[in-house]
C-alpha cells in the first residue's frame, strides 16, 4: 500500500500541453458539459468566460458550443442575468462608477446592448437624487474615511479623494463634488479632526 502511494507521488505530473492534447481527443459531450458545470460551481459566469475557459483547456470547439447551447437551454447561462447580478454585487461589496462597471462587463465578454440594459436598470431615473454612482462614491469614501481624515491639508485631502474616485471609475463631475465635500469636512462618515 505504501509503495503504491509512493509511486503515485513519484509519478511525473501531466503537463498543460499533455492535458490540452488529452482534452482535444475527447468525443463525449457530457464530459465537456461536466467541465463547464464545474467551472460554474464557484460563481455565475458569462457565456464568453465559459467558452474561453473550455477552449483554453483544449476541448474541441463543436463540443464547447454544444455544451454552451445546452447550458443556455437549461437556463444556467444567461448574460443579462449575469450582468445584472454583477452590477448589484459590485454596488454592494466594491463600489464602482458606471465607466468601471461597463469596462468590467466588456472584459467578461458581455454584449454592449446587455451592458446598456444593466446600466439603465441601475439608474431608473437619470439625474435623480438617488443616483447610484453618487451612492457608490459615498460608500467608497466612507470606506476610506479614516485614511482621508489623517490628511490635514484640505487641498491634498480633496485631491486624494478625487484620485480615489476617478481610479474607481466615477465621472469627473461626481468625483469633484464628493471630493469637495471631503475637503470641506462634509463627508458622511468623516471623523472630526
Amino acid at each position: 500500500m505504501a509503495d503504491r502511494r509512493r509511486r503515485r507521488a513519484d509519478a511525473p505530473r501531466e503537463s498543460f500541453a499533455e492535458k490540452r492534447a488529452r482534452h482535444g481527443e475527447i468525443d463525449d459531450p457530457e464530459i465537456v458539459l461536466a467541465a463547464a458545470l464545474r467551472f460554474l460551481e464557484v460563481r455565475q459566469r458569462s457565456i464568453a468566460e465559459v467558452r474561453r475557459r473550455l477552449a483554453q483547456v483544449g476541448y474541441r470547439s463543436e463540443l464547447v458550443e454544444g455544451a454552451i447551447e445546452r447550458l443556455l437551454g437549461l437556463g444556467i447561462l444567461d448574460d443579462a442575468e449575469f450582468a445584472q447580478t454583477w452590477v448589484e454585487s459590485r454596488d454592494r461589496a466594491r463600489p464602482r462608477g458606471e465607466r468601471a462597471l461597463r469596462r468590467e462587463l466588456q472584459v467578461k465578454g458581455i454584449d454592449r446592448a446587455i451592458i446598456d440594459g444593466s446600466m439603465e436598470a441601475r439608474r431608473p431615473e437619470p439625474g435623480s437624487a438617488d443616483d447610484p454612482d453618487v451612492t457608490a462614491a459615498e460608500a467608497l469614501i466612507q470606506r476610506h474615511a479614516s485614511a482621508l481624515a489623517r490628511i490635514t491639508d484640505p487641498r491634498k485631502r480633496r485631491q486624494r479623494a478625487y484620485v480615489l474616485l476617478a481610479r474607481h471609475g466615477f465621472g469627473s463631475e461626481i468625483a469633484s463634488t464628493i471630493a469637495a465635500r471631503v475637503a470641506g469636512g462634509e463627508a458622511p462618515s468623516e471623523e472630526p479632526e
